[in-house]
């Protein structure tokens, strides 16, 4: 049996592109029912986590309406403002060549991360979609991550998690799978590594062959940039030696 049996996916800054989108619907709420804007470095260090948790840290007392209209505003430009990374087609059909099955669990209510995945015609790609609605606990909490390895019938331990942010490496690293950073995302790769990322792409289109090193070498062991981590094969990354967890 090859060492994955899974890859799991972020949605948002990992397969999707919405970061625009986000911080539109984002400001519109905030202008809209507190009469002003957030920067946009605070906006996008909630991303991440469901919608509702990120109202209620901003303004317990207005998170519901917060969450109504951002919602709103979302929905009415979603379709015409996402977008999906270039090559990511490519991508999932490589990896989906490799023989092995591809999840999505997302902070993002499912029909709506079902909507988007249909806009690119990608929704076939992943079973099963993991969304916000699906469990009572999310991510940083390994929850979703391991609702999705229970549903594929693959151990938590040979589940690859790709994700663009720090909640993302969090959840991959508590529920004991392998945590491949995302940079080409919303969150610098600095913030992935410092909360656990063991892997990284530097793009999606590198995927594929990192995934196919991890079967070859058939370990967990995180594969940093140092140049000592003794997976059998070069090291690539860019990742710096003081993090590597063999010095």
């Amino acid at each position: 049996m090859p060492h994955s049996q899974a890859i799991l996916f972020d949605l948002d800054g990992t397969v999707l592109d919405t970061r625009e989108l986000i911080l539109v619907s984002f400001r519109h709420a905030t202008r809209t029912v507190l009469g002003r804007e957030l920067p946009e470095a605070e906006m996008l260090d909630m991303i991440g986590i469901p919608l509702q948790y990120q109202m209620e840290k901003l303004s317990p007392e207005h998170a519901d309406e917060l969450v109504a209209v951002y919602r709103e505003h979302n929905a009415a430009h979603h379709d015409e403002m996402v977008r999906v990374f270039p090559g990511t087609r490519e991508t999932l059909e490589a990896l989906r060549a490799q023989g092995i099955p591809l999840a999505i669990v997302t902070s993002k209510r499912n029909a709506l991360a079902a909507r988007g995945l249909a806009c690119f015609d990608l929704l076939g790609f992943f079973d099963p979609l993991i969304g916000s609605d699906d469990t009572d606990k999310h991510k940083p909490l390994p929850d979703p991550l391991l609702l999705a390895a229970t549903r594929l019938g693959a151990e938590p331990e040979r589940c690859v998690y790709v994700g663009d942010s720090p909640y993302d490496m969090q959840a991959a690293c508590a529920a004991g799978m392998i945590a491949v950073a995302a940079p080409w995302g919303m969150f610098a790769r600095e913030r992935l590594i410092s909360a656990g990322a063991q892997y990284e792409a530097a793009a999606i289109t590198e995927l594929p062959a990192l995934v196919a090193r991890l079967q070859e070498v058939g370990k967990t062991a995180p594969y940093y940039g140092c140049g000592k981590c003794q997976v059998g094969v070069p090291c690539e990354s860019q990742i710096p030696e003081q993090t590597c967890a063999y010095q």
